[in-house]
């Protein structure tokens, strides 16, 4: 597995904006997608966003459509999420993750698709 790296979590006043980023390191890799991910105190890992490497078509829950913005660095080989608008509920860990490959009927929204995963990013917004 290629390692993946977050950071850039912290704690940031609702409204605020704040960019966590996802570096694999290691090696020269090729991702077909990147995906975010997040999983607040007792609630399950749920889907935040997710782009293909390669034209980079992006997808997003419907909970942080037009406030979240997922891109990539093919040079740096990281993947951003900027957080713009951020609400208390957008409090959780951020996981970023890597799918190697295409398959008929992925689904980037689904966790169990992703191959490689981050350790994880605290995110907390008050209030």
């Amino acid at each position: 597995q290629v390692p993946l790296v977050e950071s850039g979590g912290g704690l940031v006043q609702a409204g605020g904006s704040l960019r966590v980023s996802c570096v694999a390191s290691g090696r020269t890799f090729s991702f077909f997608a990147m995906g975010w991910f997040r999983q607040a105190p007792g609630k399950e890992r749920e889907f935040v966003a997710a782009i293909k490497w390669s034209g980079g078509i992006a997808y997003y829950a419907d909970s942080v459509k037009g406030r979240f913005t997922i891109s990539r660095d093919s040079a740096k080989n990281t993947v951003y999420l900027q957080m713009n608008s951020l609400k208390p509920e957008d409090t959780a860990v951020y996981y970023c993750a890597g799918r190697y490959s295409y398959s008929i009927g992925l689904i980037l929204s689904n966790a169990p698709e992703y191959d490689s995963w981050g350790q994880g990013t605290q995110v907390t917004v008050s209030s």
